[in-house]
């Protein structure tokens, strides 16, 4: 890809010719850990078992591209969490969960331009319904934890289109959702900091990488290195 240009202290731009306008786009789709919010969640369920350390390392492996098969890594890092209870679930997201800054700044100005809002996870829905409810989301895409008796088995549940939402299910979701509100790709955002973003990123007419990875700062036609998710603001008016 061209090299990136400084658009502003923190904000790098490639390929890509702005001010643009946020209104010409559609649809602006969001990973949501790390993204939209500021922490990893499993890593912060695995807390509560004490594995974090070990999940963490392959959570940070996978977001790196480091580990290819990210179905496979959070299979395993689901199956360290075998009797992680609701209860414990309920304090990672009332103690630990905060939306990135800038996020809500952001959600606004695009409602605002008309634009829907997707957010697709490789996370869990426990968590992305509760962002939804505090952004006022129009669509979630996300994995499911098999629950029973109270407490996670370290299973997930299998859904319509699948058991887990890894990279190729990001794309997928970007392009149907785009497909089924009548707009082409090119009119879509994707924003996200990991390597299994990238897909959906590359579908994307503008990809924006969030303090991400340097593979997925590499690939995204707008970086932001520093500050909120509202210096997108900057470059879309």
């Amino acid at each position: 890809m061209t090299d990136a240009t400084e658009f502003a202290p923190g904000l790098m731009i490639r390929g890509f010719t702005a001010p643009q306008k946020l209104a010409d786009y559609k649809l602006i789709a969001f990973d949501m850990d790390s993204t939209l919010i500021t922490i990893e969640c499993i890593d912060e369920i695995a807390d509560a078992t004490g594995k974090k350390a070990e999940v963490a390392a392959i959570t940070e492996a996978t977001m790196r591209g480091e580990i290819t098969d990210f179905k496979d890594s959070l299979r395993q890092r689901v199956g360290k969490l075998v009797g992680v209870t609701e209860a414990d679930m309920a304090r990672v997201l009332a103690e630990r969960l905060k939306l990135s800054p800038g996020a809500e700044t952001l959600v606004r100005a695009a409602k605002a331009a008309g634009l829907k809002v997707l957010l697709v996870s490789g996370g869990f829905t426990y968590f992305a319904e509760h962002v939804r409810g505090l952004l006022d989301i129009d669509f979630v895409r996300a994995n499911v934890l098999e629950i029973k008796d109270d407490a996670l088995t370290g299973g997930l549940v299998e859904q319509a289109w699948g058991d887990i939402c890894d990279g190729a299910e990001k794309r997928r979701t970007l392009l149907e959702v785009a497909s089924l509100i009548g707009i082409d790709a090119s009119q879509c955002i994707a924003v996200g900091d990991g390597s299994n973003d990238i897909p959906m990123m590359q579908a994307a007419g503008l990809s924006v990488a969030f303090h991400a990875k340097p593979r997925v700062r590499n690939e995204a036609k707008v970086a932001i290195n520093e500050g909120g998710l509202d210096r997108l603001l900057e470059v879309l008016r």
